[in-house]
């Protein structure tokens, strides 16, 4: 063995042990499997002969929702993201309110139709679903990994909520008071919309997590700033936008903006090589104002390599996907 080899295996016996060697940059990560606890609110209507909810009023079907978003997630993240559902509950009830409030099936036909008459305060009792599902026990055990709520209009849901120790803001609020031992996100979806929808909350859970990702970046190093900039709050600087705002849109939801705009979304797939030119696109690049397509096409830029910078991984997908990673 020579001088050099004693002196390194004398540093690494320094910091306790052996020291691994840096992650490669730019290789594919190694694709996870993220496991869910599928929980549809679909209950019975007495005056239609018992037709469930969702059949009544003329709904999409929550399984076919539910696999049309996995598959879209698989291929935004490049293969990485995988979702398995490894149970489904139909429940026959309505999501029980913070109040104790559930509806009646007839009652909320009849509000449905003539468009008034739903209970407010609207929100749900998370901590009354967690508990009537065994979610948290279920995370604990690592049955699960998530819950998925499904359910009508009306529901009292967020779009995405976080629980467990060290829980942040993820477009809504911590829940806090459960005894999860890490961190689970419970995602609220309805079979009144499409998987365009479920992608938009999937991607303000996104927002949230990346902005606590890169909360103590500054000046270049916070990328996630760059990579949110669309025209009209940063002019001449437009990359990809936000999930409400294209690179050229002016108002929320404008994913149909055809103004040209000059941007660098593109540069984003030879992360991390970000110098290349701008380029003039319209909303053709991104849809032509499908919520969709567009909300692929924004997630398909996300960073997702091996390698980091300032100890951020460059593999984004992995944070939003595990909120337990992050620092």
């Amino acid at each position: 063995m020579s001088f050099w080899d004693d002196f390194l295996n004398w540093l690494r016996s320094l910091g306790g042990g052996s020291s691994q060697p840096p992650e490669p940059v730019g290789n594919v990560p190694t694709p996870v499997t993220r496991k869910v606890s599928l929980i549809i609110f679909d209950p019975p209507v007495p005056s239609q002969g018992g037709q469930l909810l969702s059949r009544v009023l003329g709904w999409g079907d929550a399984t076919t929702l539910v696999n049309g978003y996995i598959a879209d997630l698989q291929a935004s993240s490049h293969g990485y993201l995988n979702y398995q559902i490894v149970e489904t509950i139909q429940s026959p009830t309505f999501p029980p309110k913070a109040d104790g409030f559930q509806y009646d099936a007839d009652a909320y036909v009849q509000s449905w139709h003539i468009g008034s008459g739903f209970h407010q305060p609207d929100m749900c009792d998370y901590h009354r679903i967690l508990a009537d599902f065994d979610v948290v026990n279920k995370v604990n055990s690592g049955t699960i990994d998530e819950a998925w709520l499904v359910a009508m209009p009306y529901g009292g849901f967020y779009e995405s909520i976080m629980a467990g120790p060290g829980a942040f803001f993820c477009n809504a609020p911590p829940l806090t008071g459960t005894s999860a031992t890490r961190r689970f996100i419970t995602m609220g979806f309805t079979y009144q919309r499409g998987v365009g929808e479920m992608l938009e909350s999937f991607g303000h859970r996104a927002e949230s997590i990346m902005r606590q990702v890169f909360r103590n970046s500054t000046g270049a190093k916070n990328l996630w700033a760059r990579f949110i900039r669309y025209e009209q709050t940063s002019p001449g600087q437009a990359e990809c936008g936000t999930v409400h705002f294209a690179p050229n849109s002016t108002r929320d939801y404008e994913w149909g903006n055809t103004t040209p705009v000059l941007c660098r979304s593109r540069n984003w797939e030879n992360f991390p090589n970000l110098d290349g030119a701008p380029a003039t696109f319209t909303c053709a690049e991104w849809g032509n104002g499908d919520i969709r397509a567009h909300h692929n096409w924004w997630l398909k830029l996300f960073p997702h390599i091996t390698g980091q910078a300032n100890s951020i991984s460059y593999n984004w997908w992995s944070y939003i996907t595990d909120p337990n990673v992050v620092k």
